[in-house]
């Protein structure tokens, strides 16, 4: 028998892969399970919103009378049935349909974004984001080798004045990639004017913004600023998905833009997962059609609003003085940031002991800010635990702060 040779795998990585950060995505997931720690980490939607027994009928009536459609392939850009579902929902949502060949069927809202990337970024091409933003949006520019950039948000979402000051500076970006509705990690929106100011913006100096819309469906204060989407669909491709809203399991989202990106999408999915699964498809269609969808919204809402308010008042009984966060009016996160001196991702080891997780800022950000931030999502943890696992989070950071 022939000895076994010991191969160096890790030798042998593409460039692009050692851009793809640690895990953190994959560590997040890995919190979906263990019923013994109070989980803020991961952004799931609550199951008690999931509409099993609806589903139920659905799958097993289309199993039984449309096995031909929904056990094969789809088409690359979705059913047929599917798309003009999704694009009168975007008409009765922000006031118009998508274009002809402006819309697809996607894998969830990640699939957009590495669709775009595979498409559209060459190693060393300008990606802006925000600062802090969605790490998996990061990290889908990151694995094509982008030079991701940040521009900083406040209270009114991206500092569209310093992206301003960028471009007249000289920086080209291709993409602005942005989460304009309670936005994740922070779940603060863009205000109105600086949408307008982002759209002037994109259309004088050409680049395109990648405009996520994952939570903005999700809101329980005032109804959100138009969409960018709407405001602008030459410069603007939007990415939606139905994890939050229907369940994740589904794993569809949709793109709906300038129809000659929309084809290079597509061109892009057909050499990738090739399709949609249009078991999923069908399903979402038909509990779309029957008002279920909508419903199922209105009662997500409420849950998340409350959610909202029990973690407010949580922090601000258990958080130590010098600790601040942010307000969501939607979604599913606050942002937390400890005093001067705390290691989030240090102290995570600490919170973990305690039986209580969060994700620390770092990841959330192209540079190495974030280092005192904490995100905090509500979502899915149980409204008598809530009190508890801030409660606990807040002993962590005391306990660090003591020991300075």
């Amino acid at each position: 028998m022939t000895a076994a040779i010991k191969h160096d795998w890790n030798a042998g990585l593409a460039r692009r892969a050692h851009a793809l950060g640690g895990g953190e995505i994959t560590a997040i997931l890995a919190l979906a399970g263990p019923t013994d720690v109070i989980t803020f980490s991961g952004g799931f939607p609550d199951p008690a919103t999931f509409p099993a027994p609806v589903l139920a009928g659905i799958a097993a009536r289309l199993i039984t009378e449309d096995a031909a459609v929904a056990l094969q392939y789809s088409a690359t850009e979705g059913l047929a049935g599917v798309r003009d579902y999704v694009s009168g929902r975007m008409e009765s949502l922000e006031g118009s349909p998508p274009g002809p060949g402006g819309l697809m069927i996607t894998s969830g809202g990640i699939d957009c974004m590495e669709l775009l990337a595979k498409s559209y970024v060459d190693p060393g091409d300008v990606v802006v984001v925000e600062a802090p933003t969605y790490l998996g949006g990061i990290m889908a520019f990151r694995g094509y080798e982008a030079d991701v950039r940040g521009v900083p948000v406040d209270g009114d979402g991206m500092r569209v004045d310093v992206l301003a000051g960028m471009l007249a500076a000289g920086l080209r970006p291709k993409i602005l990639y942005t989460i304009p509705d309670y936005q994740n990690p922070t779940g603060l929106s863009l205000s109105e004017q600086r949408r307008q100011e982002l759209v002037s913006l994109a259309r004088r100096y050409g680049f395109l913004i990648l405009e996520d819309v994952a939570y903005r469906e999700l809101g329980f204060g005032p109804p959100p600023p138009p969409s960018l989407w709407s405001l602008a669909p030459d410069v603007v491709l939007q990415a939606g998905t139905f994890s939050k809203i229907l369940f994740p399991g589904v794993r569809l989202g949709w793109a709906a833009g300038p129809e000659e990106i929309i084809s290079r999408l597509v061109i892009a999915k057909q050499n990738s997962d090739q399709c949609s699964g249009a078991l999923g498809q069908r399903m979402l269609e038909e509990y779309g059609r029957g008002g279920h969808l909508d419903r199922q919204i209105v009662k997500s809402r409420a849950l998340y609003a409350r959610r909202a308010g029990l973690m407010a008042g949580a922090l601000t009984a258990h958080m130590p003085d010098g600790t601040t966060w942010t307000k969501p009016e939607g979604g599913f996160y606050i942002w937390l940031t400890a005093p001067a001196g705390v290691d989030t991702v240090a102290l995570s080891a600490a919170a973990r002991a305690r039986k209580v997780a969060y994700v620390p800022g770092r990841p959330f950000y192209p540079g190495d800010a974030g280092a005192t931030q904490i995100r905090l999502a509500y979502s899915r943890v149980a409204d008598h635990l809530i009190d508890e696992g801030v409660r606990r989070i807040g002993e962590v950071l005391r306990t660090a702060l003591e020991g300075q």
